[in-house]
């Protein structure tokens, strides 16, 4: 499978990474994904179409040693849960609460994607990311079942 728009690729794919977390920003047409690392950074991280969501999962699970999933709790969590459930029934899956991580994460995205040109010189808040940040979302949603201690599942 090629790499969807917004992916940052996989680093050290093909490699086993302990205790990885999958983690999922579910929606109704887009989801982000990310895979993130025992310290919170992300090893692959990338928006797909949620009807493809079970089937990149699956393909992410056999490149890394997942853990846990970990799914946002607001729209489209049911039915991610239910296709994550269905292509990895083994593996732990928590509930996050997503209460404004779209804005923590807009804001992940403008410090490791600066604006250039003359777009430094409007403040970020005033600004939306060129594409589909809901693969940061991703990775906030896994740092904070993290700094959790992990207690969130269900």
């Amino acid at each position: 499978m090629g790499e969807a728009p917004g992916t940052t690729g996989d680093r050290g794919a093909g490699q086993s990474d302990r205790r990885s977390l999958l983690a999922v920003d579910p929606g109704r047409d887009k989801c982000g994904i990310a895979v993130v690392d025992a310290d919170g950074a992300p090893l692959t991280q990338e928006v797909v179409p949620a009807q493809a969501l079970a089937a990149r999962a699956a393909e992410l699970a056999r490149r890394h040693d997942i853990g846990v999933i970990v799914i946002g709790d607001r729209t489209g969590a049911d039915a991610a849960a239910a296709a994550l459930g269905s292509v990895l029934p083994d593996v732990e899956t928590a509930v996050v609460n997503e209460h404004r991580s779209t804005e923590e994460a807009r804001r992940l995205y403008f410090r490791e994607n600066p604006p250039r040109g003359w777009r430094r010189l409007i403040p970020t808040t005033l600004q939306t990311p060129p594409r589909p940040y809901d693969d940061y979302v991703a990775v906030i949603l896994a740092r904070r079942y993290m700094r959790a201690g992990g207690t969130e599942a269900r």
